[in-house]
């Protein structure tokens, strides 16, 4: 598994879930059902800003940085800012906090959080869309590795029990505690 492509096509997904998103959107329910979808929109500009500045400076600070007037505007920016600096090629540690991290978990994280919510943001936009299969499958070992029992009901609700046949994408979402339908 390439951290780097993982990510590149999260955000790849990740943007055409966003491309739904309207001025007038911003304030509908979300799966994540403490955020609506202008909050949410500002949680994933804050983890593209972590995620940039792990890739750019070696450390992610412990504080937001700016949020975006246009939160759809402002994912996309970051994301192509994201993109850009992966391709310089980083490697090693980052610092977050005083903890270091390898940069390709740190990506492979990322790309978790940027697809499922990227799926969280088309949900609320009432536009379904399946994260695709491929990378689903790849995503759920990354998000088994890091998703602990004391992020359950903090970060991650509950896991949502799914027939064993289940599509990548569902057994993803449910790992995390999402259904893959959302009652709009």
């Amino acid at each position: 598994m390439n951290a780097g492509e993982l990510l590149e096509r999260s955000l790849a997904y990740a943007l055409g879930s966003v491309a739904g998103v309207t001025t007038g959107s911003l304030g509908r329910c979300t799966p994540c059902a403490e955020w609506d979808l202008g909050e949410l929109l500002a949680h994933l500009d804050d983890s593209l800003d972590a995620l940039h500045e792990g890739v750019t400076g070696g450390r992610i600070g412990m504080f937001p940085g700016e949020p975006a007037a246009d939160p759809a505007c402002g994912f996309r920016r970051r994301a192509c800012a994201v993109l850009g600096a992966w391709a310089a090629g980083p490697e090693g540690r980052v610092l977050v906090g005083e903890r270091p991290l390898d940069v390709r978990l740190m990506a492979a994280v990322g790309a978790v959080e940027i697809a499922v919510h990227g799926w969280d943001v088309a949900q609320a936009c009432g536009r379904p869309r399946p994260i695709p299969a491929r990378l689903a499958a790849e995503l759920l070992p990354v998000a088994r590795y890091v998703v602990a029992d004391a992020d359950r009901g903090v970060r991650f609700a509950e896991p949502v029990a799914v027939p064993s046949g289940a599509r990548p994408d569902a057994r993803l979402l449910a790992f995390l505690g999402r259904r893959d339908s959302f009652p709009g």
